[in-house]
């Protein structure tokens, strides 16, 4: 993320921040960090996790409606919430609202065109848009993707399982660990990025 916007001395929103896990990172260069969450007991996590980072507010909210004034924003980080590209209309019109002009947001979402969990995401999520038509949407709209590879380690198989079945709908959790051995799965990511 920092290769493609610097937030030292900006206001950065971490949009849909769940359990304020980035919020730390942001708040240790940014200005002033916003982290907005529509699930309230996420909401309580986040604020246990940054209750020593003073400069940090927390507020509920969604993509759709972000809780801060037009131009108010110098960088959004958004990690999993706009996964689908058709549909998330409302959610980017709020970015262009939100975002001061020269400002850059930036998109994490599953890259479900390569890797064995991309392949376990599509089986599992049939009904979604194909990868290709996500990348068109962003495309069309001015996002810039980074592929990005990445993978799950982990120490038990429990472990793995319990993610996965976090991940999956219980019927195509069941199928991928079924075939999966050993303790690691390879996962890709993309990154849009957009200066507004």
């Amino acid at each position: 993320m920092r290769e493609r916007v610097d937030w030292a001395g900006a206001t950065v929103l971490d949009l849909g921040c769940g359990t304020g896990f980035h919020l730390p990172l942001f708040a240790a260069d940014a200005a002033r960090v916003v982290g907005v969450e529509p699930h309230p007991d996420l909401l309580a996590l986040a604020r246990r996790r940054t209750r020593r980072c003073e400069n940090v507010e927390l507020l509920p909210g969604t993509a759709q409606r972000v809780p801060l004034p037009a131009a108010s924003v110098d960088v959004v980080h958004v990690r999993w919430a706009y996964f689908f590209g058709p549909g998330c209309e409302p959610g980017l019109a709020e970015l262009d609202r939100v975002v001061r002009r020269g400002g850059t947001a930036l998109i994490i979402d599953n890259d479900g065109s390569r890797s064995t969990f991309g392949a376990w995401f599509r089986a599992g999520y049939p009904h979604l848009p194909p990868p290709a038509e996500i990348e068109r949407f962003f495309s069309l709209r001015g996002w810039t993707r980074a592929s990005i590879d990445m993978g799950w380690r982990f120490e038990t198989r429990a472990d793995l399982e319990a993610v996965v079945r976090l991940e999956l709908p219980p019927a195509a959790a069941d199928r991928a660990l079924a075939h999966h051995t050993g303790l690691k799965v390879d996962y890709a990511v993309n990154l849009w990025s957009r200066t507004f």
